[in-house]
């Protein structure tokens, strides 16, 4: 003889409880409001104005001077040695690179000029100056 036994029947949910999406959500959007804009400061360095066209090279490296005469090799601090090492070592593995340099603009025109001349040195054939758009 077969066992007639009732079981409690399961109520499945179907919806989905949105209130831990929200607040990570929430933590998601306070955290990238708080982290970008330290991550778009770099070195403080104030460009030149001036009209030039937009930089779209692939391979690129980035000297910047400050106006405290430090030098940075993709926001890194080097002294000028480790600079002109760096770039004879990028003139001879990677000659298609360019090397966008970023200076301050009340800086004396011959530290930028003793800049392109460590990437003369190191046979670099394709440099630019940064600017900063005019508005």
């Amino acid at each position: 003889m077969a066992r007639r036994t009732s079981l409690v029947s399961l109520n499945t949910i179907s919806d989905i409880n949105m209130t831990p999406l929200m607040d990570l959500t929430f933590i998601l959007l306070i955290t990238f409001i708080i982290t970008f804009p330290l991550i778009e400061q770099g070195i403080a360095i104030n460009l030149p104005k001036g009209k030039a066209a937009d930089m779209m090279d692939a391979e690129t490296r980035s000297i910047s001077l400050n106006l405290d005469k430090q030098l940075y090799l993709d926001d890194v601090p080097v002294s000028a040695d480790e600079l002109s090492l760096a770039m004879a070592e990028i003139g001879m593995n990677d000659p298609n690179t360019t090397v966008y340099v970023r200076a301050d603009r009340k800086l004396p025109y011959g530290e930028v000029v003793a800049v392109m001349k460590v990437l003369h040195d190191a046979n670099i054939t394709k440099m630019a100056l940064v600017t900063e758009a005019d508005q």
